[in-house]
């Protein structure tokens, strides 16, 4: 037609825009400031640092740039897991694709009548902005932060609303102690603090299931230390998972059994999680571990091949997320949200396979030279349009309040 513009975009692989299952892009202002913490310390520290240390604007900058990194490796859809809710006003200032997932946390069943009406409170005056593009969810952060009362409260809320909901769970071996045994040091730190611990459940999933959180189809996040009967329940009640492995490997939990995951039926995505623990928002690295972990867990090569793992990044991410309508494909009728990869710059040729390049080669040498979302350019010779250069400069100023905090602490 006539208001149809041709793009000339030379030699490049040209796929559907990425689709990141699970993001913390509030987090950006973290890369690279908990390594070397166990699991435990690790989020003990990260929650001090966000209580006392970062304000609503240091959030709203990192959700930003993290966003903009995003776009830049070709994601137009993130999953991402908020506090502060402040991730979902950057990703409608933006223009990128999403969810946005408002976390609950209260271990203590005492706190579930206020937790559940505050996490209502902030939900439906978030809703009143959800767009074509992005939409407001729920969160129950994870078992050792979740009360079994909150979590049916959460989960009642969710179906009743028809809420996306998202759940941390089956990630670690201490989740595993605090879920069938009452032991560990979650269950340590919560009776430190004064809180009942208790056996509940024989496995995180179970528990899931006990609270009708499973029935109301949440998107799984991890995964990690689940069984056959585990992912028979989650293949039954129709929920979905993102699988992080990278995260999963960085933190030290393990390779999540995506074999199983993929032979019970599951719908199943990738996800970055945040860069606080991964350092890079870059899925197609995740694709390239995920065929790595599933060849060391089979001791099969090639046992999840490249075409499988782009498979995960686009359309699996779009079904686990219940978008794939509207994007995961390159199809006439979808969404224009693509992604192009360009073959010029850096040790790329010769291509055998495009999958194979985007996945092993180019995950590490080169950023997209176009990404749109619903047909609009937010990526251009492969510069970001929608970035800017003061959310960079403050970011570094609080970097230098964090470095100093821990110089001092």
């Amino acid at each position: 037609t006539e208001d149809t513009a041709l793009v000339e975009l030379g030699e490049v692989i040209l796929t559907p825009g990425l689709v990141n299952a699970h993001s913390h892009v509030e987090l950006t202002g973290l890369r690279g400031f908990l390594e070397g913490l166990d699991f435990r310390e690790w989020l003990r520290t990260l929650t001090i640092v966000r209580r006392d240390l970062l304000s609503d604007a240091d959030l709203l900058d990192a959700s930003r740039l993290g966003i903009v990194e995003a776009l830049r490796h070709g994601i137009t859809t993130l999953a991402d897991c908020t506090d502060s809710a402040l991730p979902i006003v950057a990703m409608r200032e933006l223009g990128v694709r999403g969810i946005g997932y408002v976390e609950v946390f209260g271990p203590d069943p005492v706190q579930c009548a206020e937790a559940i009406a505050r996490l209502r409170q902030r939900v439906d005056a978030l809703r009143t902005g959800d767009t074509a593009l992005v939409r407001t969810g729920v969160s129950p952060h994870a078992p050792y932060t979740v009360s079994a009362p909150l979590f049916r409260a959460t989960a009642d809320y969710a179906r009743g609303e028809r809420l996306p909901m998202a759940v941390h769970v089956a990630e670690s071996a201490a989740e595993t102690a605090f879920v069938t045994e009452g032991a560990g040091p979650f269950a340590e730190r919560l009776r430190a603090r004064g809180i009942g611990v208790a056996a509940q459940a024989r496995s995180p999933i179970a528990l899931l299931e006990d609270t009708g959180v499973l029935a109301a189809e949440p998107l799984l996040i991890h995964v990690i230390r689940a069984d056959h009967d585990d992912f028979a329940r989650i293949a039954h009640h129709g929920a979905t998972i993102v699988h992080c492995p990278i995260s999963n490997a960085k933190l030290g939990h393990g390779i999540a059994p995506l074999d199983r995951m993929l032979a019970y039926g599951v719908r199943t995505g990738l996800g970055t999680d945040s860069v606080a623990s991964n350092d890079r928002m870059h899925l197609l690295d995740e694709a390239r571990q995920a065929v790595l972990c599933h060849a060391v867990r089979s001791g099969v090569p090639d046992s999840l091949s490249a075409h499988d793992a782009l498979a995960l990044a686009t359309r699996g991410g779009a079904e686990a997320l219940g978008l794939a309508r509207e994007v995961g494909t390159l199809e006439v009728g979808k969404s224009a949200d693509l992604a192009a990869f360009p073959l010029t710059v850096g040790s790329v040729g010769p291509v055998f396979d495009p999958a194979v390049t985007l996945v092993h080669v180019l995950a590490g040498q080169v950023t997209a030279s176009l990404v749109t979302v619903a047909g609009r350019e937010l990526v251009r010779d492969g510069c970001v349009t929608v970035s800017h250069p003061s959310w960079e400069e403050r970011q570094q100023v609080t970097s230098g309040r964090l470095r100093e905090w821990r110089r001092t602490g």
